[in-house]
Formats: C-alpha cells, sequence, structure tokens
C-alpha cells in the first residue's frame, strides 16, 4: 500500500508528535530520577562512555590510545567519523561546545529517522502501521540511547530513508545515503548487502539491471569501505581496522561468546535470557513469514546478526540491534489492527517503562 500523500497526511503528525513523545517523557523520568538522586541527568546524554570518545575526535582528532590493565588496547580509530565530524563543524558556527553539537545532531536525527521508520512501515504495510511503528522504536528498551550524543540515531536516519528510497526505486539516492551510513558505523555493511541482495534479486528476475540501479549498488559501500581503507593507511596495515575493533573485543566468533555468557549465569538469569533470544527469533520468522519487502528484510536480519556474532559487551547487544526497525513491523502490524485506545494504552505502559529503564541504566555506573 502507498503512504497518503504529502499534503494531507496526518499518520505522520502522528508518528512523529507520538515518537517525540516518548522521547520527552524519558527525557521528564531522567530529570526527575536525577534530581531525586542527586546525579547530573544531563551530563549522562552527552558526557560519557561513547559521547566522549566522539567529542575528543571532534576537539582534536583521531590518534587517542587507552592501555588496559590487562594489555587491551583502545584506539579511538574504532568509531567511525561522520558524528565527530558534525560536532566540530556545528561546534564552530553554534554558540556551543562538541558535546552540547553532538545532542543536536542526535535529537535532530532521531526525528528524520522516525519519519524514515514512519515512511518504510507506511510503504511496507499500511500509514497506519508506519507511525505506530516509529512510536514503538521510541520505546524500544533502551531508547534512551536515542536521547544520547550516540551514532544510533543518526544512523538509523540515513538506513531508514535509504531503504525508502530502494522501495521507491530511488537506487542513486539510496547509493548516497549509504555511503552517509557508512561513515557513521560499522553497521552499515547490513545496508550494503540490503541494496546488493535486492539488486541481484531484480537482476535474476527481470535479467537486466538499469544503469542507476547498478551506480547505486557500486556506491553503496564507499562511506565505509572509504574509512577502513583511511585506517588501513594511516596505521600502515592493511587489517588495522580490524585490529583496533578487536582491541576493542569486537571481533566477530559467530556468537561463541555470547554461548558462553548464557552459560557462566546462573540458571534463572540464563533461561530468561535464551527467552528473550527465542522472541528475537520469533520476530524474525514473523518478519519473513509477513513478507517483508526484500530490502527491509536483508537489513534487519543482517543488523541482528552483526549485533550476535560478535565477541562485543553483551550489555551493548540490545543498543547494536535498536537500528533494526523492521523487527517492530509484525508487533506495528498487529497493534494496528486494534481500536486506538487499546493501541494508546499499549504504547503508553511501554514509554513508561522504557523511560523508568533508560533513568536506571544512565544513572548507573556502566555503559549502555
Amino acid at each position: 500500500m502507498s503512504p497518503p500523500t504529502r499534503r494531507r497526511d496526518p499518520y505522520l503528525l502522528l508518528a512523529l508528535g507520538g515518537y517525540a513523545a516518548t522521547r520527552v517523557l524519558g527525557l521528564v523520568v531522567l530529570a526527575v530520577a536525577a534530581a531525586a538522586s542527586g546525579k547530573d541527568g544531563f551530563h549522562r546524554l552527552s558526557g560519557r562512555w561513547d559521547s566522549v570518545w566522539y567529542v575528543r575526535i571532534a576537539e582534536h582528532g583521531y590518534g587517542r590510545q587507552v592501555v588496559l590493565p590487562n594489555g587491551d588496547v583502545h584506539s579511538d580509530l574504532a568509531f567511525f567519523p561522520l558524528l565527530p565530524a558534525l560536532e566540530r563543524a556545528l561546534s564552530a558556527v553554534l554558540p556551543l561546545d562538541a558535546a552540547g553539537a553532538g545532542l543536536l545532531v542526535s535529537w535532530t536525527a532521531s526525528l528524520a529517522a522516525a519519519w524514515g521508520i514512519y515512511r518504510c512501515g507506511a510503504l511496507a504495510v499500511s500509514p497506519r502501521a508506519g507511525a505506530l511503528l516509529a512510536v514503538l522504536w521510541g520505546v524500544y528498551p533502551t531508547a534512551f540511547v536515542q536521547s544520547m550524543a550516540y551514532t544510533e540515531t543518526l544512523f538509523t536516519a540515513f538506513a531508514a530513508w535509504s531503504l525508502y528510497a530502494v522501495l521507491r526505486d530511488r537506487w542513486i539516492l539510496a547509493g548516497a545515503l549509504c555511503v552517509l551510513a557508512g561513515l557513521t558505523r560499522p553497521t552499515a555493511a547490513a545496508l550494503i548487502a540490503a541494496l546488493a541482495v535486492t539488486a541481484a534479486a531484480a537482476l535474476v528476475r527481470d535479467r537486466r539491471l538499469p544503469l542507476r540501479t547498478l551506480a547505486g549498488v557500486l556506491l553503496a559501500p564507499l562511506g565505509w569501505l572509504g574509512y577502513v581503507v583511511y585506517v588501513g593507511v594511516r596505521e600502515s596495515s592493511a587489517t588495522a581496522y580490524f585490529d583496533v575493533q578487536a582491541g576493542w573485543g569486537n571481533s566477530i566468533d559467530g556468537g561463541v561468546a555470547l554461548a558462553r555468557f548464557i552459560a557462566s549465569l546462573p540458571w534463572p538469569a540464563s533461561l530468561g535470557l535464551c527467552a528473550a533470544l527465542a522472541l528475537l527469533a520469533w520476530l524474525v520468522v514473523l518478519c519473513v513469514r509477513q513478507r517483508l519487502p526484500l530490502p527491509l528484510l536483508v537489513y534487519t536480519v543482517g543488523v541482528v546478526a552483526v549485533s550476535l556474532v560478535g565477541a562485543a559487551y553483551f550489555g551493548s547487544r540490545p543498543r547494536l540491534m535498536m537500528p533494526a526497525f523492521g523487527l517492530l513491523l509484525p508487533p506495528a502490524a498487529a497493534l494496528a489492527r486494534l481500536r486506538p485506545r487499546t493501541a494508546a494504552v499499549v504504547l503508553a505502559v511501554l514509554a513508561a517503562a522504557s523511560a523508568g529503564y533508560g533513568a536506571f541504566t544512565l544513572l548507573g555506573p556502566g555503559p549502555p
């Protein structure tokens, strides 16, 4: 089904307004919890964990390394360049420091992402499902990261609009947006694969490949590949980027680290985690059964796979999967079949739970 025309699109207002309401609720709950605990909630959004690395790159460029007591080396080359470049540019022309510029980028990109997610959902299922999809993305358990100076919202905005461009057969635009996504996060590999697989399927089906499709596919990996090459040249090693990621514990191990983590937990926690993974698998199955458009399906499965097969810190994996908004399309379609009041109640409960969890995590000691 095609989305409604741009002149009269109440569902777009519902998508953006509902999404913004979830993020405002998260910020209000964080502010109240921070005041009650005597902590600086605003600082938690822009001055901790990965945000600090991005700000340091924006202010001083690449070149920082931290050697941990166990000998692991954390290099800032693990962080892709577009967000710190935007932080640097905005802080030069606006009365903001790099940290504040990072929040401006993240909050602006979050609305752009919600808009693109709505467009994809409206095209794939219905405008109502698209609006609910955007709001569901705003109540994702780790949606508090969408309010931080992190790259998730910027990347998701590029990815959603790139996928929408593919669905509208605008391949050069899709490839250009994929370039920007590839300069933002390594997860762009899933988006690159989505464009390539979709083009290959079209070639098999039509026995021809239009020039604009080929151009979009060839353009798509240039951002991701360009940064990998840059790190390799800078460090005089073809595998430098992957070595840097391994230093952060982000090497690909096929899920071995995840299995060991589950096995190390007490059995109640292990069962709970297995149940969560089973739910994740069921959502993927639903995406297949409900015949998500091919580029959206490949991208979604790709982001999930990349998030699970690495040896990264387990607590970050839900955040790493957050750009896979296609996982939420089956629940959004189900909510769209309910009465509006019932759907609103469900979303309100989820928003409250997400806001509470976000405040608890942000005011705690560990990174998301």
